[in-house]
């Protein structure tokens, strides 16, 4: 069976049993091929909200997709899609919670702005006065709104003082600082994530385990009550936990990943 015979079955669930049973780098890059526009849907929600390049969120969201695709288990009856969401978004969290401190701008944009600094001083000597802007534009070969808008970005990577007003204005007094979002807020959208990634790793378990899991720690059953409704002693039941967590542990742990054709 050919790579586009197992794309034409939704999630490409031939490709994930292969995979399941012989992983190998070759089959995991068709998979990551095969589900890249859900990196890119998500890649792209993100880089709507912050000023990291959608090209890096993209390349970190493919992390997640290559995590997702190590620990999904297709016997189970669930999407990979559905399974992967929690890792991609988790990923380019990480990312953003680590990388957060300077903003970053497009190469071009960068070399035009030093290009532009470099003109700027060489016409400030040739004309014997600070040239306009439009005669910087001029000599990049692009248009002065094009260059206000570099100037705009390379500006803008600068640290701001949270102590700054948001407004000259007097009756407009709000700080920056007022307008940074609310630690708890940061947080329940954290704990948010962790969650589903912990509910996607909990429903790859085991039968067994997953339901003595299920019972004892979401729905705080005693191991005796448990162990009646899965039809085992309550010493079966410790095993089943002890097998649940072990195996959460292997799904939810940091991984490194192998890189190659």
């Amino acid at each position: 069976m050919t790579f586009n015979e197992f794309s034409s079955r939704s999630d490409g669930i031939d490709l994930l049993y292969l995979y399941h049973r012989n992983p190998s780098i070759e089959l995991r890059n068709k998979l990551v091929e095969l589900h890249k526009g859900l990196v890119r849907k998500i890649a792209s929600k993100f880089s709507h909200k912050c000023y990291e390049p959608y090209e890096d969120l993209e390349q970190i969201g493919y992390f997640g997709l290559i995590r997702a695709i190590e620990r999904f288990n297709p016997h189970q009856g669930y999407a990979l899609s559905s399974f992967a969401v929690p890792y991609i978004r988790g990923e380019i969290l990480h990312f953003l919670r680590d990388n957060s401190t300077l903003l970053k701008i497009p190469r071009r944009c960068q070399e035009l702005y030093n290009q532009g600094q470099k003109i700027r001083r060489e016409l400030t000597i040739s004309l014997n006065r600070p040239p306009k802007e439009i005669e910087i534009a001029n000599k990049l070969h692009i248009s002065l709104e094009e260059w206000q808008e570099t100037k705009l970005a390379a500006q803008n990577r600068m640290p701001l003082s949270l102590d700054n007003t948001t407004s000259n204005y007097v009756n407009s007094p709000a700080t920056w600082a007022d307008l940074l979002p609310c630690h708890h807020t940061t947080a329940l959208v954290q704990q948010q994530e962790e969650q589903q990634q912990l509910e996607g790793a909990i429903s790859m378990l085991d039968d067994k385990p997953r339901m003595a899991v299920e019972l004892v720690f979401v729905e705080q059953l005693t191991r005796k009550d448990a162990a009646k409704k899965i039809g085992a002693t309550p010493i079966t039941v410790t095993r089943y936990l002890q097998q649940g967590l072990q195996q959460l542990i292997t799904y939810l742990q940091p991984t490194t990943i192998a890189t190659g054709s």
